[in-house]
């Protein structure tokens, strides 16, 4: 979800997918995720209110404003990694966006496709594009992904439901982005950027509250703006 002249985009453009955990759970749903796997509203990030989240975490979303202190952020951050590098495990799923409002969908995505070792996702289209998607590099999982129409036409038609109606042809300044765990380190998974960016080493038990201090970064840069949505991908009974 971002505005067109921000970023060059493939010719189509969806209906952004809302920040409703009834929404996407029905698309997890739809594409063969158990039932015992929800998306759920993380109603705010200090502890005690990161106490209410079910666990296990499997992974953090979070939607925000794209703002000019994001994108200045955001080359900031490029800049340096390209410069001293970083460590990226080679079992992370991570892949590019090229499809304007599509970071909803990629977000869950990214949620899923870091947690198959837990998450046994039944046959369909999202276990065809992951098993497809498993080998290719990031620019190729996002070319797969705007060919695999079941997704595509699961996210249009979910956005359908949302309680806000959307033009996808209007510009929409919020963004999806996902943190998972793994192999010991927590990443920033965004379709916008070039790369993932490495947040430092934490755990499955851990990664809810490291993620909420990386949102909180997010939330300081951009003190007068409130709408920042933070959700989790959690197991319950």
């Amino acid at each position: 979800m971002q505005k067109k002249n921000r970023i060059e985009m493939a010719a189509e453009a969806l209906v952004p997918l809302e920040s409703n955990p009834d929404v996407i759970n029905k698309f997890l749903q739809k594409h063969g995720v158990p039932t015992k796997w929800n998306i759920v509203d993380v109603m705010g990030l200090e502890p005690e209110m990161l106490s209410w989240v079910p666990r296990p975490v499997a992974a953090v979303t979070l939607l925000f404003p794209i703002s000019e202190a994001y994108e200045q952020h955001k080359g900031k951050e490029e800049a340096e990694i390209l410069s001293k590098g970083q460590e990226v495990s080679n079992n992370l799923f991570y892949m590019k966006q090229n499809i304007s409002n599509a970071c909803g969908t990629i977000a869950v995505i990214h949620a899923v496709a870091n947690n198959t070792d837990k998450i046994e996702i039944a046959d369909g289209h999202l276990k065809k594009f992951l098993e497809a998607a498993k080998d290719l590099d990031p620019a190729a999982r996002s070319a797969l992904f705007n060919n695999s129409e079941g997704i595509i036409n699961a996210h249009k038609e979910l956005a359908q439901e949302g309680q806000t109606q959307a033009n996808p042809n209007e510009p929409v300044n919020h963004h999806f982005i996902t943190f998972v765990e793994k192999d010991g380190v927590l990443y920033e998974l965004d379709g916008r950027k070039a790369f993932p960016i490495n947040h430092g080493s934490t755990s499955a038990e851990t990664l809810l509250e490291d993620a909420a201090k990386i949102c909180k970064e997010f939330m300081a840069r951009d003190p007068n703006e409130v709408r920042f949505t933070v959700m989790a991908l959690v197991a319950t009974d």
